[in-house]
């Protein structure tokens, strides 16, 4: 049987052969990216909509919600804040977790919990903005 050469041996293009595509991580990278650019007006939006909201009651609320405009806010609001928080958990799990079974396990825990919030978060809105054309 013969034996694999040295690392040191081998050129950086050898040693990184067999290790994955350099493409993986770039998707997740963009994507990171876009959702932290899609936040920075939606974040100002909607702390300039808190503040302009500032001493109404739930009735002014929910009829702020009702309008469309403010509930397709809210809603992307929403989903890009927790895929925007889903993907950086896997970062950071990926970066600190070594054991592989627990890197998985916590990487769908994150995911899992951050869809769970988003979803708890638009079925809010949307119940607030029904009841609101009631």
């Amino acid at each position: 049987m013969r034996e694999a050469p040295p690392t040191r041996m081998r050129s950086p293009l050898g040693r990184a052969i067999g290790l994955g595509s350099a493409k993986e991580g770039v998707e997740h990278w963009v994507i990171q990216r876009v959702t932290a650019v899609a936040l920075v007006p939606l974040a100002l939006w909607f702390v300039a909509a808190v503040i302009q909201l500032t001493g109404a009651d739930f009735d002014a609320m929910q009829d702020w919600v009702g309008q469309p405009l403010p509930a397709i806010g809210l809603i992307l609001l929403l989903i890009a804040t927790f895929y925007h928080a889903a993907l950086g958990l896997q970062v950071v799990i990926e970066d600190y977790v070594h054991g592989e079974l627990a890197r998985l396990g916590l990487v769908m825990l994150a995911r899992l919990a951050c869809t769970a919030l988003a979803v708890a978060g638009i079925v809010a809105v949307l119940t607030l903005a029904l009841g609101a054309a009631d």
